[in-house]
């Protein structure tokens, strides 16, 4: 019972930290500051383009994940430079690794937001019903295509 009691008093002191950890990312990485000037305009973006809730979670969701990836490869930065000034391999092979996760979720958002746009349903939004362009239905998913019909079928 003692643990529920304190409960309250432990989660005010560790949405503290974390408050602190994002000030410190404000103040300290300018990455960080990028990722999230782009998250500021991609979020509602998302919001607005994804037609089902689904598509909002997988616009939304991606670009903060490129958020975490960054704030986890600060973490792994600052605690390699506290360590020492000196080049050592296994400090820069750290550092890479935190570089090449944030480059991955980065790839991923762009698949993410790749994909979503490419829905046939969600470029409704930019094109004047029945009048989309030959080429674009022949991407189009469900488009009905002409041809011929396969052997094998």
């Amino acid at each position: 019972m003692k643990d529920l009691r304190e409960f309250p008093a432990r989660f005010v002191r560790a949405t503290g930290h974390s408050l602190r950890g994002l000030g410190a990312a404000l103040r300290h990485e300018q990455a960080f500051r990028q990722e999230l000037l782009v998250a500021a305009a991609a979020v509602p973006t998302g919001l607005w383009l994804g037609r089902t809730g689904a598509e909002r979670a997988f616009l939304v969701g991606s670009c903060l994940l490129v958020l975490v990836a960054e704030l986890l490869n600060s973490a792994v930065e600052a605690a390699v430079d506290r360590i020492g000034p000196e080049r050592h391999e296994l400090a820069g092979r750290a550092k890479d690794l935190g570089s090449a996760a944030v480059l991955g979720t980065i790839v991923l958002a762009a698949i993410v937001w790749g994909l979503v746009l490419l829905n046939g349903d969600l470029l409704g939004h930019f094109s004047v019903p029945g009048r989309q362009s030959e080429a674009w239905q022949i991407w189009s998913p469900g488009a009905k295509r002409a041809c011929t019909p396969s052997p094998l079928s």
